[in-house]
C-alpha cells in the first residue's frame, strides 16, 4: 500500500509540474478564482490562527520538518543498498506533498496577472519620464528630510522600536485600501524572524512563510529599510508573490502612511531604485544626480550597504543563485534581476499624481 501511495504521489508531482506550465498561460483565471477568490480566505484564516502568537510558528515548523527529515534519512539510509528505487520514490512523494501544499496555500500567486494590469498602469517608460520622476523624488526626499527637523548632512534614524513599526505598517495599507481595495490587509501577522542571523548571512531582509502565512522580518536590520521590508513582506502576505511587485506595494503603503518617518523611509527607498536605474543607463547622469541628494540620505544608503558588506560570505552567493532559479521556475522569467519593472510601476503610478 505504501509503495503504491509513493508511486501515485511521484506521478502526481509530474502532473503538478505540467499543470503549472499550462496554468501560467491563464493569469486572468488565477487572478479571479485564486488570488482574489480563494486565497484571501486562506490568508485571513492563517493570519488569524498564528498572528496573535508572539513567536514565529512557521520557524518552528521548518525546524520540525528538518528534524523529521534527518531522522527519516538516518533510519532509511540502509535502503540505498537494496531498495534504491523505493528510497528515492519516498523522497519524491514527500516533495510532491510539500509542492502541492505550497501552491495551494500561497504559490499559485506566482501565476496571477502582472500588477501593472490589475492596477491599470503601463509597464514601460521613457528615459525622460524616468528622469522627471527621479527629480521629483529627490526634491521630495530632501524636503522631508528637512521637515523632520534634521540638517541636510545628518542621517535620520527612525525613533521607533521594531514592534512599534510593525504596529504602524497597517496604517499605510488601510489608507491605500481606499484606492485599491484588493490591497487590504487584516488582521496583522508580522514578526521578527528567529533565524535573523542566518537570513543575514544569506543576504535576505525577510521572507514570507507560505505554510503559516506569517511575514518574517530580519530583526538585525536597524536602518531606514525596516518599515519598507515589513510592508514588502505584508505585500507577499496578501498574495503578491513577485519581488518587484512586493517592492512597489511597499512603496505605496509606506508613502500612504500617516507617520512622516515611515513616509520618509518609503521615499528614500524608492529614490534608491530610481537612481540605480539611471546608473544602469547613464553613469555620468547618475553621478550628477548624487550631488543633489542630501548627504544625510546618502549616509543612510551607506549604512545599509555597510551592513550587508559586513556579513558577506561565499554561502550568500549560493543562496542568491538558488533563489534566482527558484523565481525563474515559478513564472518569474527574470528572477531577482527585475529592477526596471519596479521602476516602471513607480514612474507610471506617480507620473500624474502628486508626491
Amino acid at each position: 500500500m505504501q509503495k503504491r501511495t509513493s508511486a501515485f504521489l511521484a506521478i502526481f508531482l509530474i502532473v503538478q509540474i505540467i499543470g503549472l506550465q499550462i496554468l501560467k498561460h491563464f493569469p486572468e483565471f488565477v487572478e479571479n478564482y485564486y488570488s482574489l477568490g480563494i486565497y484571501p480566505w486562506i490568508s485571513k484564516i492563517s493570519r488569524s490562527l498564528f498572528g496573535w502568537i508572539p513567536f514565529s510558528v512557521g520557524d518552528l515548523f521548518y525546524l520540525l520538518i528538518t528534524i523529521v527529515a534527518i531522522r527519516w534519512l538516518y533510519k532509511n539510509v540502509k535502503r540505498l543498498r537494496n531498495n534504491q528505487v523505493g528510497f528515492f520514490l519516498d523522497i519524491i512523494a514527500a516533495v510532491s506533498v510539500v509542492y502541492f501544499m505550497f501552491h495551494v496555500l500561497w504559490g499559485f500567486n506566482y501565476y496571477r496577472l502582472p500588477l501593472h494590469k490589475s492596477l491599470g498602469l503601463k509597464s514601460d517608460y521613457t528615459t525622460e519620464q524616468l528622469l522627471n520622476t527621479t527629480y521629483r523624488f529627490i526634491e521630495k526626499s530632501n524636503a522631508m528630510h528637512r521637515e523632520l527637523g534634521f540638517a541636510d548632512s545628518v542621517k535620520i534614524d527612525l525613533p521607533y522600536t521594531q514592534k512599534e513599526i510593525f504596529e504602524n505598517t497597517l496604517n499605510g495599507y488601510k489608507n491605500l485600501e481606499e484606492e485599491y481595495p484588493q490591497l487590504a490587509i487584516s488582521p496583522r501577522s508580522i514578526k521578527k524572524s528567529g533565524w535573523s542571523l542566518g537570513l543575514t548571512y544569506m543576504g535576505y531582509s525577510g521572507y514570507l512563510n507560505p505554510f503559516s502565512g506569517e511575514a518574517q522580518v530580519n530583526n538585525l536590520i536597524t536602518t531606514y529599510k525596516f518599515p519598507v521590508v515589513a510592508c514588502h513582506e505584508e505585500a507577499h502576505q496578501i498574495g503578491y508573490a513577485a519581488e518587484n511587485e512586493a517592492n512597489f506595494i511597499a512603496t505605496l503603503s509606506t508613502l500612504h502612511n500617516d507617520d512622516p518617518y515611515i513616509q520618509y523611509a518609503g521615499y528614500i527607498f524608492t529614490l534608491r531604485y530610481l537612481i540605480n536605474e539611471i546608473a544602469r543607463k547613464d553613469m555620468a547622469k547618475y553621478e550628477e544626480l548624487l550631488t543633489t541628494i542630501n548627504p544625510g540620505i546618502l549616509a543612510s544608503y551607506k549604512e545599509m550597504r555597510d551592513f550587508w558588506e559586513s556579513y558577506q560570505n561565499p554561502f550568500e552567493a549560493f543562496s542568491k543563485i538558488f533563489w534566482d532559479n527558484f523565481l525563474k521556475a515559478n513564472n518569474q522569467s527574470r528572477g531577482i534581476m527585475s529592477y526596471d519593472y519596479m521602476v516602471a510601476l513607480v514612474v507610471n503610478y506617480f507620473e500624474e499624481r502628486p508626491l
